[in-house]
């Protein structure tokens, strides 16, 4: 890490930490993914000094944020933007898209108005909404990390989705623990009498 020599004066740890943000942050690995934040400095070695150059160089070892994406994660979001062709969604620090065709088990169109409406369903999904969805494809460069994402498995979709879903399943479940929980009359046993013979 190079120091400049107009920066002798202060404190080494803020100037590293400073230039290790400038230079760090924002930047995508292929083996970290997209670096969000550094977050602290944890070892500063001994400056060298090289002829020619007024600056102190150190090794330096420092802990950052990065959130590099995994097939088949599931991931949450807000809809940021709606379109003809699917959906927007702000991960955070990444935008991803939900094509139409795998926003749920329906066919879905814009309606001009920032949403999209199921044909069959009438299930609406609005800019702002949030969702829960299943990461199906990523593509890392050096200069971006694009995603697509599916809402086409029960648990997954808008949160309102997910709550109507989760209700169904506790409604059907609780029906059946009310029926198993009720205990059955059991049958009386039948006094018999015996015949003597005489």
């Amino acid at each position: 890490m190079r120091v400049d020599p107009s920066r002798f004066g202060e404190s080494l740890e803020e100037v590293v930490l400073e230039i290790c943000r400038e230079n760090y942050e924002g930047i995508i690995n292929s083996d970290l993914g997209l670096i969000i934040a550094v977050t602290a400095i944890e070892d500063i070695g001994v400056g060298k000094l090289i002829p020619g150059d007024g600056a102190a160089y150190h090794d330096v070892t420092f802990d950052i944020l990065s959130y590099k994406p995994e097939d088949h994660e599931i991931v949450e979001g807000e809809v940021v933007e709606a379109t003809d062709f699917g959906l927007f969604v702000r991960l955070g620090c990444i935008d991803a898209l939900i094509h139409v065709s795998q926003v749920y088990d329906d066919f879905f169109s814009y309606d001009g108005k920032h949403a999209l409406q199921g044909r069959e369903s009438n299930r609406i999904i609005r800019v702002g909404d949030k969702i829960r969805a299943r990461v199906i494809a990523i593509s890392l460069t050096k200069n971006a990390i694009r995603m697509g994402l599916s809402m086409r498995q029960q648990g997954l979709g808008a949160k309102t989705w997910i709550e109507e879903w989760i209700q169904e399943s506790e409604g059907e479940n609780g029906e059946e623990t009310e029926e198993e929980e009720e205990p059955k009359p059991k049958p009386k046993p039948k006094k018999r009498r015996k015949k003597q013979r005489r």
